[in-house]
Formats: structure tokens, C-alpha cells, sequence
């Protein structure tokens, strides 16, 4: 679905400078000060602070650019949690993901209780405007009671090991989480995995299954879509 990608008016860098610098922060574990050092590489000198100050403005509009321009998620949704420590407090990582792996929604709760599933099922439901066929989840017991209350019609499999890939798709937000060695807040948290969950996963196609012609035709195509969500579409996509 085309989208009008967002106003880059009053920026004095173009746009290609700010959709590459938004890239390499949610892209890969870099900081915002390593961010500034690679610009610097090659010609661009701009300041950390301002890259921070972009990543918080266009990183969630770029995220959002890239969900509306997906098929519609398969019919088998993974649904799983996890712990995260923000600010030494133990909160809890709420995590969809579709069929071929995509992330339909993620949202940081307190607790992980019947509440907090319900509330989290209401969300995917009223964000993705659709329901499965079929969700799998862990062996989590308020899941189960959520699922019975906001979508009794949809089977549910409950199984740890039917759930495998709603674990291993944690990874990357482990792995940033040390590189950032955490989070501060729970609405930094919430902001910051939002953009990352939309913008890293388009950028990480199923590579051990393609040969390498088809990983670098594939990674073009999304390229192209990169370019077109940030507005850059015709230009080089690297300043």
C-alpha cells in the first residue's frame, strides 16, 4: 500500500543523508556516536545528537512506511514473551510474529498476567484489522484465558516446542539490548523497539534459505522499497 513519505522540510542534511543514518542505527548495533564516526568516513560531518534527534523523528514513520507496504500476515500467528530489565526493574517483552516471520506487534508490560495478555491480544487484533486461524503460544496459562476472551473462534496450540520461532525471534532485540546496554525507560524501550522491530526484520530476509543470487536480488527489491518509504527512491541509497 503507497504511503507519502515524511516531510524532510527545515533539514538542512537531504534526505538521503537521513534516511542512511536512521538505516545504519536500526540496522545494525551501533550507537549513535558510531553512527556519527562512519558519516565522518565518508564526508558527512554531522553530530550524534542530531542522528539521535532523526532516529526518534523518522525512525517510527520509516517502520511504519515498510508494515503498510507488506502482504497481509499468514493465517498462523507466534505469540510469545520475555523478560527485560529496564532500569534494574523486571519488565516483560510482549512479541508477535507472523508465519514467514514478519513482526506484526511488540509492546513492553509490567506483567505478564491475564491483563496483560488480553491487552496485548486487543492490540494485535485492532493493529493488524485481522484474525488467524490458528495462534501458538507457550505454555503461558493467561494466554490461553486471553485468547478464550478476544478470540474464541481462532485455535490455539500450546506448546514450547511448537513456539520455537517466536523464541528465536527475540535474538536480535537480545543482542541490541547488550549493545545498548539496555534500556532507561519503558517508553524508550516501547519507542525504540517499535521502529527497530518494522525496520531490522525488512533488512533480514530467511538468508540460509536463498542461494546468493537470490539474497542479492531479494535485498535490491527491499532496497527499492526502502528507498521509496524514505522518500529517497531514485537517488543512491548510501550518501
Amino acid at each position: 500500500m503507497p504511503s507519502t513519505p515524511p516531510s524532510y522540510k527545515n533539514h538542512r542534511y537531504p534526505a538521503e543523508v537521513i534516511a542512511h543514518c536512521v538505516w545504519l542505527y536500526f540496522r545494525f548495533p551501533l550507537s549513535f556516536r558510531e553512527v556519527e564516526e562512519l558519516m565522518l568516513q565518508r564526508g558527512v560531518i554531522v553530530s550524534y545528537e542530531t542522528v539521535r534527534r532523526w532516529c526518534m523523528k523518522f525512525g517510527q514513520a520509516y517502520a511504519n512506511g515498510l508494515r503498510r507496504r507488506r502482504p497481509r500476515p499468514r493465517d498462523t500467528w507466534h505469540l510469545d514473551e520475555v523478560f527485560v530489565r529496564i532500569n534494574g526493574e523486571l519488565k516483560y517483552l510482549w512479541r508477535a510474529g507472523g508465519g514467514d516471520g514478519t513482526v506484526l506487534d511488540i509492546l513492553v508490560q509490567n506483567r505478564r498476567d491475564e491483563a496483560a495478555a488480553r491487552r496485548f491480544f486487543r492490540r494485535l487484533v485492532k493493529k493488524t484489522r485481522t484474525v488467524p486461524r490458528v495462534i501458538v503460544t507457550d505454555k503461558l496459562r493467561s494466554s490461553g484465558a486471553a485468547h478464550r476472551q478476544v478470540m474464541p473462534s481462532v485455535e490455539h496450540r500450546s506448546h514450547q516446542g511448537l513456539n520455537n520461532r517466536a523464541e528465536n525471534s527475540h535474538q536480535p532485540t537480545r543482542q541490541r539490548a547488550r549493545a545498548m546496554k539496555g534500556f532507561r525507560s519503558t517508553g524508550g524501550a516501547q519507542r525504540f523497539l517499535s521502529a527497530f522491530s518494522g525496520i531490522s526484520p525488512h533488512f533480514r530476509p530467511r538468508r540460509h534459505l536463498m542461494t546468493a543470487h537470490d539474497y542479492r536480488t531479494e535485498m535490491t527489491v527491499r532496497f527499492a522499497i526502502w528507498n521509496q518509504v524514505t522518500g529517497v527512491a531514485g537517488l543512491p541509497s548510501t550518501p
